[in-house]
């Protein structure tokens, strides 16, 4: 019975959000509420909501605190010399841009932690999408995939999971599977390519005047069934918004004849990085870079748990680039909507996570997956925890299936001569689906600073997430890896 409802609460979640029949907060509130009252525990649904609020907790605090620190980093122009270089390679085309959003969020994943990676890359990223009028589900998509694949460093939490519920080294786990996760990047660089190209077709040529100067951009030309194609099953009300810039600057001007560069520069203006906004501090860019260099470096080498790094980081920052009480109340309002928006979905989602693991929804679940698989699959236990990884990372939290599950999978190897080194390798491959997960706090922040609907992004995302972790199974079997 439980088996059942835990099903059927994350199909139910997932198809009202992704037709938009209820907004992702009130989704991860109310239907695990329902589902907890149809397994006969309502009364202990306080104690399941909780104990899932003190569990994701910490992680609410990170996000607060990242989205403030980042954020004035933004103000302060940190990172406008980062949009001038990707601006001066992409050069206003599509296939650039979306290629160098996949590249952008490979290398700040590096960090090994997804809030941050995807904080900065739609910082960096989302001028340029708004200026060309992209796809803003394209962005989100890509950089997910992208920080899947590289979040099975050993410090980004999956690979750490797995050798401590096996009693492994991480480094054995990892070093050995480089070769099938380069193949995972790999396909979404290949992604990208494809994505941009047809990014391409929709939106025709474009030319930004003046080089790589922030300017707006002029729509050349366009196909007219292209551009008038607003696919907003992909893009969402955010980008959707866009119509009345490049698209549709694209389409009239491919109707009525060659499109006017002063007409198309009014209709597109540029509302990203603004060049000149008063908040900038020229002065202390080589501080605030140390100071996010210095950030990143205690994150990654453990210093201090993570929200206290973004608390002092962020209380720094604002001390110091706005040292007068009415402009840092000023930067905290205007990065609030961020903050409650990002900070209530966490908390929702430990509604939703709360009622999963306290009414044993999820245990059942992955017994039952465990338990269906065939006695004859013994010795290609390996190839099964991949596949299984897949779902199970997509719809319980890591914590749940490297602690919970990966242990069971791992002994019923172990009864066929499966190494535990393969079936913890195999583990890891769902990871580019897992951070589409609604359960991944960082996915709303993606989401959330791009202005995409969340079920928009699962709809355009899950689809080559699992194509991409597929691709890493393949090729870990065929280098004899897993």
């Amino acid at each position: 019975m439980l088996t059942f409802l835990g099903f059927a609460m994350i199909a139910t979640f997932l198809v009202l959000i992704m037709m938009k029949k209820m907004s992702p907060i009130a989704a991860l509130v109310l239907i695990p509420a329902l589902f907890c009252v149809f397994a006969g525990q309502g009364a202990h649904l306080g104690d399941y909501v909780i104990d899932g609020v003190g569990k994701l907790a910490p992680t609410a605090a990170m996000l607060m605190f990242a989205i403030v620190y980042f954020g004035v980093m933004i103000d302060v122009g940190l990172f406008d010399p980062v949009v001038r270089g990707i601006l001066r390679f992409c050069k206003a085309d599509p296939v650039r841009v979306v290629v160098g959003t996949a590249v952008l969020a490979a290398i700040v994943s590096l960090d090994g932690d997804g809030s941050t990676t995807f904080m900065i890359t739609v910082s960096a990223m989302y001028p340029l999408y708004k200026r060309l009028g992209l796809s803003l589900v394209v962005m989100t998509g890509v950089a997910a995939t992208a920080n899947g694949v590289m979040n099975t460093l050993p410090w980004g939490g999956p690979t750490a999971r797995a050798a401590t519920a096996l009693k492994l080294d991480a480094g054995d786990i990892f070093v050995p599977m480089i070769p099938a996760l380069a193949v995972g990047l790999l396909c979404v660089f290949a992604l990208a390519y494809a994505l941009g190209l047809k990014e391409r077709r929709r939106l025709g040529v474009l030319a930004l005047p003046g080089g790589a100067d922030p300017q707006p951009v002029i729509v050349a030309a366009a196909d007219t069934a292209a551009a008038a194609e607003t696919d907003t099953s992909e893009t969402g009300p955010a980008a959707s918004g866009l119509n009345a810039g490049p698209r549709s600057g694209a389409a009239s001007g491919a109707a009525s004849g060659p499109a006017s560069p002063a007409a198309d520069t009014a209709a597109v203006g540029f509302q990203g990085l603004d060049p000149r906004r008063p908040t900038l501090r020229p002065r202390l860019y080589w501080f605030n870079a140390g100071l996010t260099a210095a950030l990143l470096t205690a994150m990654i080498m453990e210093l201090l748990p993570i929200p206290v790094l973004f608390l002092l980081g962020a209380a720094l920052a604002l001390t110091v680039n706005f040292p007068h009480m009415p402009d840092q109340k000023a930067r905290i309002a205007a990065h609030a909507d961020n903050v409650l928006n990002v900070a209530g979905m966490v908390f929702a989602a430990a509604v939703f996570t709360g009622v999963l693991s306290g009414t044993g929804m999820v245990k059942h679940m992955a017994d039952w997956l465990v338990g269906a698989v065939p006695e004859g699959t013994g010795p290609h236990m390996a190839l099964v925890t991949g596949l299984l990884s897949l779902p199970l990372t997509y719809f319980m939290s890591n914590d749940g299936f490297y602690f919970g599950v990966l242990p069971v999978l791992a002994e019923a190897g172990a009864a066929h001569g499966v190494s535990p080194l393969e079936i913890a390798r195999a583990s890891l491959v769902g990871q580019a689906l897992h951070m589409s997960s609604p359960l991944v706090p960082a996915v709303y922040v993606l989401v959330g600073m791009a202005g995409v609907e969340f079920g928009d992004h699962t709809r355009f995302t899950v689809k080559w997430a699992a194509l991409t972790s597929l691709a890493v199974l393949a090729a870990g079997m065929l280098f004899g890896i897993i």
